[in-house]
């Protein structure tokens, strides 16, 4: 048997088509796409990932790496339906895996996606990103028919497959719960060495990093600090990240210029860093590594995924968090702190608390830790990797 033959027997190669936002877009679910089709390459070598983009106005000059075939301006319903239809009658592609968010389609709450898998004929599954209860007749809507359609759904929390199942009517046997992908840290309790690279040796660090919004709740960490640094020294927050594009050309940097007069108000303008870029992999791995805390005030309550406490829970950091549906879940049995939503003396307390009980501090952190391996993108692309194989009729 041909090499190339014994290797097609053993992989059972999948030809997917993947439809989201991509990098260079600065955008979670861009960096969430790019890194699940890199982990499924590795498993699926012969037939790597492509890519049907989401444009905007903002993105249409962006330059695409080469997996990126075909572009879809997010509000133009005929490139869909071409989409749809290059994919019908080609062999090129088995399966369209969908990215879903509100956020990144075009129509009323993203309904011109519904022009494509609607007029789909291969087998289609979603990730939801987010999945709620309070929305619109039209989300619920576009919601319904895509988990009719779709042959698999995928939801990175139990609570949100409960909720598709409950309140969207989807079948139980095709919700399935594959957590959010991180990189393969190493425990990262000591991060003395990533604080020497970035200039905070001596420093105890709390960081979130993010593209920057008004529902991130940054206002509350940053009235989290006076209390802390009355009793820890040297005590930095670092706010990593740009302000998110579709914020800045709504309001410009109205949102981080009122961060950063509130610190000055609260006399904190030397703890509070702000780091105004957008990370790329390995800087953001130094970044996590060399924080001792970790938080995400986050202000909605049904937000069901957050690639950055993810990342954080990956590597074993202290996290404290607002009970945001991710949160809650991911940082259950003593995984992380949770705090009331839009309350800085509650973070404060959280942070004074772990420092003061390194028991408790560690406890917390090995607990993220172990279930962050169960996270990596190598067990993540597996999951999904065989998700396609059944979804296509390839499943054992």
């Amino acid at each position: 048997m041909a090499m190339e033959e014994s290797i097609k027997t053993l992989s059972e190669p999948v030809k997917a088509l993947y439809l989201a936002t991509y990098i260079p877009r600065k955008c979670g679910i861009a960096t969430f796409t790019k890194d699940l089709i890199n982990a499924v390459n590795l498993l699926n070598p012969l037939s790597l990932g492509k890519v049907a983009v989401m444009d905007n106005a903002l993105t249409q000059k962006l330059e695409y790496p080469h997996e990126v075939k075909m572009r879809i301006q997010d509000d133009n319903p005929q490139d869909y339906i071409k989409v749809a239809d290059y994919v019908n009658m080609t062999e090129e592609f088995e399966a369209v895996v969908l990215q879903h968010e509100f956020g990144i389609f075009g129509g009323p709450d993203g309904e011109n996606i519904l022009e494509l898998t609607q007029a789909l004929k291969k087998p289609l599954l979603v990730t939801f990103h987010t999945v709620v209860s309070d929305c619109s007749e039209n989300m619920r809507r576009i919601m319904t028919s895509l988990c009719t359609t779709a042959k698999y759904v995928v939801v990175m929390l139990q609570g949100a497959r409960e909720m598709l199942i409950d309140l969207y009517g989807a079948k139980p046997d095709k919700v399935v719960v594959i957590h959010h992908g991180v990189p393969d840290f190493p425990m990262m309790s000591g991060a003395n060495g990533a604080k020497n690279k970035l200039g905070l040796d001596g420093k105890t660090v709390m960081t979130s990093i993010n593209l920057l919004g008004a529902n991130k709740g940054l206002e509350h960490a940053i009235e989290a600090i006076p209390a802390i640094k009355k009793r820890v020294e040297d005590f930095v927050y670092l706010i990593v990240g740009e302000t998110h594009p579709i914020v800045k050309q709504a309001e410009g940097e109205a949102y981080r210029q009122k961060l950063e007069n509130l610190a000055s108000q609260l006399g904190v303008s030397g703890q509070v860093r702000f780091v105004n870029k957008y990370l790329g992999l390995g800087e953001l791995v130094e970044y996590i590594a060399a924080s001792d805390f970790y938080v995400t005030p986050y202000l909605n309550p049904q937000q069901a995924a957050s690639g950055s406490l993810a990342y954080a829970i990956g590597a074993g950091k202290a996290c404290i968090s607002t009970p945001y549906a991710y949160a809650a879940e991911m940082l259950g049995d003593g995984r992380g702190m949770l705090v009331p939503f839009r309350d800085g003396a509650a973070i404060a307390q959280s942070v004074l608390e772990l420092l003061a009980d390194q028991h408790k501090r560690e406890e917390c952190q090995s607990k993220a830790y172990a279930v962050g391996r169960t996270m990596t993108w190598h067990n993540v692309a597996h999951q999904y990797y065989h998700l396609y194989q059944y979804a296509i009729g390839k499943g054992c």
